[in-house]
């Protein structure tokens, strides 16, 4: 069922505590927000961002995260960049850079206790994670786990037991299943790419 028709290409989205949705407009790199009737700008982020936004995720206060790809990436001549950043918009709309010099940040989860945000840096062949302080900010920037040349990790989620889920549409693991430090316990093959991954 479609259940709202747009003007531009969606990425990136988290839904509240209130079941509102929170999304990017992915080129025009603005964050709306719908609550089932009404959509409405939330933040205009294109000053803080380049070319495109890519996935977010919403905490538990209302706080959506969303990365910057930083560079045409549709044009195969153009190569990725480590300058792109993830912005944190608050729930009244005000819009910050709280992470830079990320290389293609993708899919993002955030542990349960709403301490840690992991990052998929999809050019970088790793997920990064970072401490989230009690404003919003993150800190403590370090890998989480580091992959293979082949691992292009897009969208990810977190299981029960924090291990991560990671969706590869370049390598030849399609989905696979990685603890913090590397080890991956399942391999899942999958005839089609894989770009996002989640658990019911």
């Amino acid at each position: 069922t479609t259940v709202l028709d747009l003007p531009f290409l969606p990425n990136g989205f988290g839904l509240t505590a209130d079941h509102t949705l929170v999304f990017g407009d992915a080129l025009g790199r603005k964050v709306y927000r719908w609550s089932g009737d009404t959509l409405q700008l939330a933040a205009d982020l294109s000053h803080l961002t380049t070319f495109c936004l890519s996935d977010g995720i919403v905490d538990s206060k209302g706080r959506f995260y969303v990365g910057d790809i930083g560079y045409n990436f549709f044009d195969p001549a153009n190569q990725p960049v480590d300058t792109c950043v993830i912005v944190k918009v608050a729930p009244d709309g005000s819009a910050v850079v709280v992470a830079d010099q990320l290389k293609f940040p993708n899919g993002m989860v955030i542990t349960p206790d709403g301490k840690t945000l992991i990052v998929a840096e999809c050019m970088a062949h790793r997920l990064t994670a970072f401490d989230i302080n009690d404003v919003g900010e993150l800190s403590q920037r370090r890998v989480w786990a580091q992959f293979a040349a082949d691992v292009h990790p897009d969208g990810i989620c977190l299981d029960a037991e924090g291990a991560v889920w990671v969706a590869n549409p370049e390598g030849k693991d399609k989905v696979f299943r990685v603890l913090k430090g590397g080890h991956i316990t399942h391999r899942v093959a999958v005839s089609t790419d894989a770009f996002a991954v989640m658990l019911g």
